[in-house]
């Protein structure tokens, strides 16, 4: 990265002059933070304390035995508090706000979870919080909704444009340009302007560091292949950067939903649908059409219909360093339920983007060899979702007795 953000010609920060002094406040708050050892003890203490660090990583005896091939891993972020991933992002943003003396936060979510995480991190600093979620997301994500409001959060619809997570951002950085003073954006993914990116990554950087030395006090090797499904890109640059340097191949699953011929997906890297653009405050791959206009876009998962990739993640495709696939929606509830039969785990349907290409790819290896999941989250909170996607009777009829029960 250079020192406007810029990596191999992607990111940077496109921004109206009004946000600029709220930028370099963030930039100059956030290196000095990362210069200070101090700051990164203060982390890992409360992620140690208050969200159970180091999640530990689980030897899938039962898959590893089905395919006869490499034995497989799975690094376990489900049993981070919040049930995700994303708290490790929000809690260290959150000290930052409180080094720059802001009282309130605003954040956007598509599947909910960063928007759990930023309203659970607000409760333990005692911020005022506001969300934006598109409506389409809120319709399927209730759970999550309920969750942000007994936490204090004020969860605010976003009915323009498509009404998913891409929405819900422009409506937080229009809340942002207005309230600059007193309150803080916590974007969720590593996109966005600069230092957006390199921030995000770096606080989900704690996934590789405990992965790698895991994995290696556990095998006494290195994995032959590490898998993480994309929307935005952080759990994967979370879990990616603890192997960059090492002789590990890394794959980054995005969602292919109905097909990537179809058009109906959400894949920006592996489809030929992705071209460069520049939106919301960065530039990077997006899906869009010949005119500049964002595309909708389509999965099974909330957290993956994302329009845009991290610009970390492109400049390391376009090193040849990691490599992209996609998995459909049809093979994302097969590898959900092979793995909830074998293992006893339930993913996330963002995460079973990387089972399912992990599964395609564990009998090509040897016994010798090691694959590594990143499981980004739990699926328990996708119930309404996962059982719509399962076309599951039972609770298309307990919806219906309930819906009896409330007058619907």
């Amino acid at each position: 990265m250079n020192s406007r953000g810029y990596y191999e010609g992607f990111g940077g920060a496109f921004i109206p002059e009004i946000l600029t002094s709220t930028f370099e406040e963030l930039v100059d708050a956030f290196e000095n933070a990362r210069r200070d050892p101090g700051f990164w003890n203060e982390y890992l203490n409360v992620m140690s304390t208050y969200s159970c660090r180091p999640t530990p990583i689980t030897f899938a005896g039962n898959l590893t035995r089905h395919f006869r091939g490499a034995r497989i891993y799975i690094k376990r972020e489900d049993l981070n508090h919040t049930g995700a991933h994303k708290l490790n992002n929000v809690i260290g943003q959150g000290l930052l706000v409180k080094r720059m003396g802001k009282s309130r936060v605003i954040a956007e979510t598509g599947a909910g979870q960063h928007g759990v995480a930023t309203a659970t991190m607000a409760a333990r600093f005692g911020f005022r919080c506001t969300i934006y979620m598109g409506e389409v997301d809120m319709e399927r994500q209730r759970p999550n909704v309920f969750w942000m409001e007994r936490l204090g959060a004020e969860v605010i619809p976003v009915r323009d444009g498509t009404r998913i997570l891409k929405d819900a951002i422009n409506e937080a950085f229009r809340d942002w340009v207005t309230n600059m003073d007193d309150t803080h954006y916590v974007l969720g993914t590593a996109c966005g302007p600069h230092p957006f990116p390199e921030m995000v990554s770096y606080f989900q950087s704690i996934i590789g560091k405990e992965a790698r030395e895991q994995i290696l006090e556990r095998e006494g090797n290195l994995p032959a292949r590490v898998y993480a499904c994309v929307g935005g890109g952080s759990n994967a640059l979370g879990i990616f950067s603890g192997f960059l340097d090492d002789p590990v191949d890394l794959v980054g699953v995005e969602a292919g939903g109905e097909g990537l011929e179809t058009g109906r997906h959400a894949s920006r890297l592996a489809s030929n649908d992705g071209s460069v653009g520049v939106a919301q405050g960065y530039k990077t791959f997006f899906l869009q059409d010949g005119d500049g206009q964002m595309k909708e876009t389509h999965s099974v998962a909330a957290g993956l219909d994302y329009v845009g990739v991290s610009p970390i993640l492109v400049s390391y495709r376009e090193r040849g360093r990691i490599r992209f696939e996609a998995a459909t929606d049809s093979e994302v509830l097969n590898a959900m339920s092979l793995t909830i039969a074998k293992e006893g785990l339930i993913p996330a349907l963002e995460s079973a983007h990387a089972f399912a290409r992990a599964f395609k790819d564990a009998s090509d290896f040897s016994e010798d060899d090691i694959i590594l999941i990143n499981q980004s989250g739990r699926g328990d909170k996708d119930i309404f979702t996962i059982a719509d996607a399962f076309a599951d009777p039972g609770w298309h009829a307990f919806i219906r007795a309930k819906g009896h029960e409330y007058g619907a």
